[in-house]
């Protein structure tokens, strides 16, 4: 038996699955995110239920960060930075994993990136790109089949955007304003305009999704053409607003100007930029991907 766990910055998402099927979890359980104690608590009661009648034999975990996920460091499995109360400077992986248990840490977008690579929008590509646009803006990034990340990177939520004509909202980042989370996130939508992105009254729905999708595409282009990213998957509580997605993709062409990769030179953006595929919670199936990885 293998465990994936995603621990995301509101819930907790666990699930157990055979090694040779890490894409079909036979149990599962979530739980809000709440002290690191009980939830660090909680996930030790989801593990031994898993391992009632089969050993578990490895585990794979995708957390909320920013994350230490350089193997090499003396912090890797850390909690770094997060402005989530009670979690900063948390050893989750150490906390978490039993002692001699094989075990995989990435951030909670690269268990997702890896999941929808695998076994979501990205089938058939080596590179992608996967964006959660939620409580937080965060990329989790594979090239060439190969995770990214380390000590805290890559962190593209604080990218830093161009200004669209129509905005002047200062930003609520507490470390850099309006960088790309600070204008994007959940709380920024509901910072500027009082209301969450998929309540936007008709007479102003299509002049905020147009701010959104502008910040948005640029972050997608930005990725693509540093990371030479086949897709960009467009996940997140604030991407269920109705026609962010399209707009997002009719905002890019427009961004890119005819310069980039192929990706963007001769696919259409709905090819290119693309909803999730893995149904719920890619992040875990990544997280169980990672684990059954180390088997």
């Amino acid at each position: 038996m293998i465990v994936g766990i995603e621990t995301g910055g509101t819930k907790v998402v666990c699930a157990a699955a055979r090694a040779d099927a890490p894409d079909v979890p036979v149990l599962t359980g979530r739980f809000p995110t709440t002290t690191a104690d009980e939830t660090i608590g909680r996930i030790h009661d989801f593990i031994a239920e898993a391992g009632a009648e089969d050993a578990v034999e490895a585990i794979g975990l995708a957390s909320f960060g920013p994350v230490d996920a350089d193997p090499a460091s003396a912090r890797y499995g850390w909690i770094t930075t997060t402005p989530k109360p009670g979690w900063a400077d948390v050893d989750l992986l150490g906390r978490v994993v039993p002692r001699g248990t094989p075990s995989a840490f990435v951030s909670d977008v690269l268990g997702a990136a890896v999941g929808e690579l695998r076994y979501g929008a990205g089938r058939g590509t080596s590179s992608l790109a996967y964006a959660t646009i939620g409580t937080g803006v965060g990329v989790g990034i594979v090239v060439d089949g190969r995770p990214i990340g380390g000590d805290g990177w890559p962190e593209v939520g604080h990218l830093l955007v161009r200004r669209h004509p129509d905005d002047d909202y200062a930003g609520n980042c507490p470390f850099h304003g309006d960088c790309l989370e600070g204008l994007t996130a959940g709380p920024a939508v509901l910072g500027r305009w009082g209301a969450d992105a998929s309540s936007f009254p008709e007479s102003e729905r299509a002049g905020r999704i147009a701010v959104l999708a502008s910040y948005i595409a640029q972050m997608a282009y930005s990725v693509i053409l540093t990371t030479g990213s086949e897709k960009v998957v467009l996940g997140g509580g604030v991407m269920l607003s109705p026609g962010l997605l399209e707009a997002t993709r009719a905002a890019l062409p427009a961004i890119a100007r005819g310069y980039g990769p192929k990706a963007l030179s001769v696919s259409d953006p709905s090819e290119v930029l693309v909803a999730p595929g893995v149904p719920d919670s890619p992040g875990v199936i990544g997280a169980l991907a990672l684990a059954a990885d180390l088997l």
